[in-house]
């Protein structure tokens, strides 16, 4: 099985890069496409030549419809799954499934398709792991990790940053956007190698899992 995975930013590729070998199975492989946010999902079909935007929803459409057309083209015997990891945030998780499922249902070409959320971001399959935290980070803030409820609508990545960042998220929302991605990509480069995959607290990261692991 051949998986192409799409994620809203860099801390996600960097994150998936180190965990996907151990996901897999010997003769599958893999490749990760990072964007520069979610955005949203259009309303009306975006003609190849509108396309500018480098956030993942925005071209949601022409996007399956590009996978499904290559996949097909690729014949029966090729196996091929598209995974598709979106940060929850604060939307509602039903409609936002249901928004992504009928986004699929209207490709003309329809590839084989997982979309995966992440509740509330991405930080909290992190979270999920807090072994691997303290093996990476042995002097984080731990009275704030243990605070933490699994996939809570709580601001996650902000709870991760009380408890590694010196000064907090606080002082880290002071500095410009990019120093948010730069720590972002941080923690997870440095958490990712101590994960054990099949011991994390946090389900939507057991539900991605599963979806790799099931697919056929």
């Amino acid at each position: 099985m051949h998986f192409d995975i799409l994620v809203e930013d860099e801390s996600g590729k960097y994150f998936l890069k180190e965990i996907m070998p151990r996901i897999i199975k010997d003769n599958d492989t893999f490749e990760i496409h990072g964007y520069k946010g979610i955005g949203r999902i259009p309303r009306k079909k975006k003609q190849i030549n509108d396309v500018a935007s480098k956030m993942l929803l925005n071209n949601l459409p022409l996007i399956l419809n590009g996978y499904g057309k290559t996949y097909h083209g690729y014949g029966s015997t090729f196996r091929a799954k598209l995974i598709i990891i979106c940060d929850l945030d604060d939307k509602h998780f039903g409609n936002f499934k249901k928004e992504l499922e009928q986004t699929l249902s209207s490709c003309s070409y329809k590839p084989n398709t997982s979309f995966c959320i992440a509740i509330e971001e991405l930080e909290a399959w992190l979270l999920g792991d807090k072994r691997a935290i303290k093996s990476a980070f042995p002097s984080a803030k731990f009275a704030i990790i243990d605070q933490y409820k699994n996939d809570s609508i709580c601001g996650t990545w902000e709870i991760l940053a009380d408890a590694l960042y010196n000064g907090g998220s606080v002082s880290l929302k002071k500095g410009h956007y990019f120093e948010v991605g730069k720590e972002k990509i941080r923690w997870a480069t440095s958490i990712a190698p101590h994960m054990d995959i099949d011991n994390n607290t946090s389900p939507s990261f057991n539900y991605f899992v599963n979806e790799i692991r099931s697919s056929k």
